[in-house]
């Protein structure tokens, strides 16, 4: 294959943070309108290489040769990189909330004329941007008021309307349910049919079987290998794991014998409704419980009402007119602040680590021992040797990755931020632990890692309840599932059980079928 059949080439790339080699000789070829995946564990390099294509770190704070059309490229912002048609959509969506999904869409490339923006033209053509993504809300609608799936939908949008040659989508799917996912993927395709090329990182194997023509897998910032999914070879998901973590994964799930205990945590008859529109329903008569040494599982497709109930149960942290009895180790208590729920051994980690879980501006020593600074402190001052121990402690017991505990949390890889969560919630020594979605957006190997600290939890005696849209993770987890749809808790279901189909069955039932 010739040079001039790639559209993208990326040779010998090394990039360098202090202390920190995060790619090492890296080398991506990309053909012109493929759909190419990128693989790999979180810290691998996979972001920061596309953070070097697109301009974020601009040309001088790399070693290498970026081949764009068969010209070299020397950006040094991202404003070059969209000048050559290079767009990059990041994981954490950038759309700012309070303008409108037309404002969002040309911020920075404003319609005007003469120094005055023409909103006419500017809706017209957003019209048109949202039609080719398949949206048909207004573009005067802020962008607050649209779900994640649509969000994401107007950042593609917002590429298109930057006449794009070369589109990276990282994690696209990340917070996205199974309808959007699929609209996207098939948005994808349709990209690729119009000459568009697309270079999409995901951990989502499945998707990247359905969707890709070729996978280069990244492990430890250097380039592994590159397999063609339409060569005569079969490229299967554990073929391309065992290149991702550098071993074969024959099991993705820890060996585990629970040893499970008393009861120590039961809703009973639990009901919320929605925080503004007081009349709506959006947990119905729950009923769960979770004993010590035992993992329970939450399964339900998007707004089931999973998070909801989670988040009411820990100290009414959401919802309005909530009903029902909390009872903890057989005992009715009150829990109506989040103080509360913690004082009675309850800790919840979300699963928007970045927005509520984590202070990403502040140090992993920092984070941890926030949950519990008292815990470290004399006469209300914090002491900085107990700090460090404590901080220490979890990083090499967790294995977070990172040169030292002073390092910002903001600057961690997905996975090694969600072990700095986990780590700051053990430290407070809860009896129940609710894990939301503890393993969205992380890759498999550091999934794997997750799933034994969970699993050492459960062995200290704690009672864990996990909540997770990936049917997979609940059936090697969890002890027991239950299933909910519509609000309401339709199925309970037992390790030996638990299927995929079993599942899904009662998490598609209607609002009459719920368990009592």
């Amino acid at each position: 294959m010739g040079d001039n059949d790639y559209i993208l080439e990326m040779r010998e790339i090394t990039k360098e943070f202090p202390g920190v080699k995060a790619l090492s000789d890296v080398t991506l070829n990309v053909r012109r309108g493929e759909v190419h995946a990128i693989c790999g564990e979180n810290g691998a390099g996979k972001s920061t290489l596309m953070n070097v294509l697109s301009g974020v770190y601009p040309h001088g704070s790399y070693d290498g040769t970026i081949v764009l059309d068969g010209k070299d490229c020397e950006f040094r912002s991202i404003r070059d990189s969209e000048a050559r048609g290079v767009v990059i959509i990041h994981q954490e969506l950038a759309l700012i909330p309070y303008l409108s999904i037309a404002e969002n869409i040309f911020l920075g490339n404003e319609k005007s004329s003469a120094g005055i923006i023409d909103w006419n033209q500017a809706l017209h053509d957003a019209a048109d941007l949202l039609a080719r993504v398949g949206l048909k809300d207004n573009p005067q609608v802020k962008a607050m008021d649209i779900g994640v799936g649509k969000q994401q939908l107007v950042e593609i949008a917002k590429a298109l309307s930057k006449k794009v040659d070369l589109l990276i989508l990282d994690e696209p799917t990340a917070a996205l349910n199974d309808e959007d996912s699929a609209h996207l993927l098939s948005l994808i395709a349709q990209f690729r049919d119009n000459g568009i090329t697309c270079i999409i990182i995901s951990h989502k194997l499945n998707e990247i079987s359905a969707i890709a023509d070729r996978v280069t897998i990244i492990r430890d910032g250097s380039t592994i290998e590159t397999l063609d999914l339409h060569g005569p070879e079969p490229v299967t998901e554990d073929r391309i794991i065992r290149s991702m973590v550098g071993r074969s994964m024959d099991s993705r799930f820890p060996e585990h014998t629970p040893v499970i205990g008393a009861e120590v945590l039961r809703v009973e008859h639990w009901t919320v409704h929605h925080p503004v529109d007081s009349e709506r329903l959006v947990v119905e008569d729950a009923n769960i419980s979770v004993h010590a040494g035992e993992i329970v599982g939450l399964a339900g497709l998007m707004g089931a009402g999973r998070t909801e109930l989670a988040m009411s149960v820990f100290g009414r942290s959401y919802g309005s007119r909530i009903s029902g009895t909390v009872y903890k180790d057989g005992e009715p208590v009150r829990m109506r602040t989040v103080s509360e729920a913690i004082g009675h051994g309850v800790a919840y980690a979300t699963e928007d680590r970045k927005r509520y879980g984590l202070n990403l501006i502040q140090t992993i020593r920092e984070n941890i021992s926030a949950s519990a600074l008292g815990k470290v402190a004399r006469w209300g001052i914090v002491e900085a040797e107990a700090e460090i121990k404590v901080a220490e402690k979890y990083r090499a017991e967790f294995r977070i990755k990172s040169p030292t505990i002073e390092a910002v949390v903001g600057k961690l890889s997905g996975g090694n931020q969600q072990k700095v969560v986990l780590s700051k919630w053990v430290y407070s020594d809860p009896d129940v632990l609710i894990l939301d979605e503890p393993t969205r957006g992380i890759d498999v190997g550091a999934k794997y890692e997750i799933y034994g600290i969970i699993n050492a939890l459960a062995d200290l005696g704690k009672a864990v309840i996990v909540i997770s849209s990936e049917l997979p993770e609940l059936i090697g987890l969890c002890d027991r599932t239950y299933a909910m749809s519509q609000g309401r808790i339709t199925g309970e279901v037992a390790r030996a059980d638990a299927t995929q189909e079993s599942l899904m069955h009662y998490m598609t039932m209607g609002k009459g079928a719920a368990v009592r």
